[in-house]
């Protein structure tokens, strides 16, 4: 099934929106994304604007001990070894100038692998090199009927081989706001997304 012209219509409504993460420039946004895993994006925003104000730049990262993070992040799951991490990563870039923007060089960063990095190369306006795959993708994904593969590298592999490179930062991010909005683990709103007339979960399930 060619599904090209209903993801344009996708693309266009969501392909644009900012990440949910309310971050202010790049160096915030790599602090944040590196957080943010296994965590929710809503708590990330809460505790940011403490941590920034302790720690506003890359400099001020790189002269902290990583326990100097403790009281900040805390709540964030496996805070102790994100600490580490971002203390390290500010201590190897030493400069918010400094922030790559290729998938090569971000993954080379502790705590960042390909999809936090397709998260800071497309929130950061940089050259898209691969498709975000999230939770939410996951999820669409395979119920859209795009591809059967389940593992965040395969499912990637196989979106950019069906998407043309063009589309790459539109499309990771518009599976993700579609999966947060309307394509929800269960009750799904079928009826208003532009998807139902393809996806094989809204047919096999009679939900429109």
């Amino acid at each position: 099934m060619n599904y090209l012209p209903q993801l344009q219509l996708l693309f266009k409504k969501y392909g644009k929106k900012k990440h949910p993460l309310d971050y202010a420039n790049t160096y915030q946004l790599v602090v944040m994304v590196v957080l943010s895993a296994q965590t929710t994006d809503a708590l990330v925003n809460k505790l940011a604007p403490e941590l920034f104000k302790q720690f506003p730049s890359m400099k001020h990262l790189a002269a902290a001990h990583p326990e100097k993070l403790f009281p900040f992040i805390k709540s964030v799951r496996g805070f102790r070894k994100k600490a580490d991490w971002l203390v390290r990563i500010a201590q190897a870039l030493g400069d918010n100038k400094k922030i790559p923007l290729t998938q090569k060089e971000l993954t080379e960063l502790p705590g960042i692998g390909r999809k936090s990095a397709n998260v800071i190369i497309r929130e950061a306006g940089g050259v898209p090199q691969g498709i975000i795959v999230d939770l939410h993708v996951l999820r669409v994904v395979p119920r859209l009927g795009i591809t059967a593969e389940i593992t965040p590298e395969k499912m990637e592999k196989a979106l950019m081989e069906l998407i043309p490179r063009k589309y790459w930062n539109a499309a990771g991010m518009s599976f993700s706001h579609l999966g947060r909005e309307l394509c929800r683990p269960t009750g799904p709103y079928c009826a208003e997304c532009v998807m139902n007339s393809v996806c094989v979960y809204c047919k096999d399930n009679k939900l429109v």
